[in-house]
């Protein structure tokens, strides 16, 4: 956004509500004769909510503004199918579906105009200068491939389901949700400890990747601007934890995860408190 604002061209920047859900309405509300692109992530990176992608994409058709999502949250968790999503361009990154990193795909649907990237010669239809990694494009095909095969994600949706219901169990209150209950990706469970601060419940998980919801700079932690933009009160958002899900995840690691949180948090533990 702060690249479009450089070119001194307006951007319209649409807040979700409290469950992060963008409105279509406020879609069609925004766009004026002079929009040439709308973008809506299909699944939000912090807290899994699953935006709804056809309805928007078809706002934008109606006015012949051209579409674009970023599934590189959602592929391989959820159908990302085109002609279901109905965008004119779409994009993934390799290393959200187990492949290597360094390597994405952009699909743009015939007769979408696009500026080239990287001047200089034909690469990728033009768009893109520069000789492609072979290695690199083969192994992301491979991965979507076996990414389409999404049987296991309902295997995941139950323990990621599981994860929450310990964790409200052992917690009660104070722990909340973050996100959309329904409308989210099936490996996704980001939760704020209320009156904590994220960073210090990731400093005592030793050994387990996550990732908070608050960012400390100069000794002083800041909210998420995601969560900030859907109006979560500083109090919980400062808690915010994002706890993603793997195809290889267990039932024991998720019972070792949430016995871990629990005895931090315990009120003789100290737990950083806010």
């Amino acid at each position: 956004m702060r690249v479009f604002g450089a070119a001194r061209s307006a951007c319209h920047l649409l807040a979700g509500r409290r469950t992060g859900l963008v409105n279509p309405d406020d879609v069609r509300r925004v766009i004026t004769r002079n929009t040439i692109l709308i973008s809506v992530m299909h699944a939000n990176n912090e807290t899994g909510t699953i935006q709804p992608i056809e309805e928007c994409a078809g706002i934008a058709r109606e006015h012949g503004v051209p579409f674009h999502t970023d599934v590189a949250q959602s592929v391989g968790k959820i159908p990302t199918r085109i002609d279901q999503l109905g965008v004119d361009l779409l994009s993934i990154a390799g290393h959200k579906l187990y492949a290597p990193k360094g390597m994405g795909a952009l699909y743009v649907r015939a007769g979408t105009r696009l500026e080239s990237l990287v001047h200089g010669a034909g690469h990728e239809g033009g768009r893109r200068a520069g000789t492609e990694s072979v290695i690199l494009t083969a192994a992301l095909g491979t991965a979507c491939a076996l990414a389409g095969d999404l049987r296991s994600m309902e295997t995941v949706r139950g323990l990621r389901d599981q994860f929450w219901a310990s964790l409200r169990a052992h917690l009660g209150d104070r722990v909340v949700l973050n996100g959309h209950p329904e409308r989210r990706l099936p490996n996704t469970l980001n939760v704020s400890f209320v009156e904590r601060i994220g960073s210090d419940i990731l400093a005592a998980l030793e050994g387990i990747t996550a990732s908070t919801g608050s960012a400390c700079h100069s000794g002083r932690v800041e909210l998420s601007p995601v969560l900030r933009a859907m109006g979560i009160p500083e109090r919980v958002g400062m808690g915010a934890v994002r706890f993603s899900l793997g195809r290889t995840t267990a039932a024991d690691e998720i019972a070792e995860v949430v016995e871990r949180i629990a005895t931090f948090l315990q009120p003789s533990a100290g737990g950083g408190a806010v």
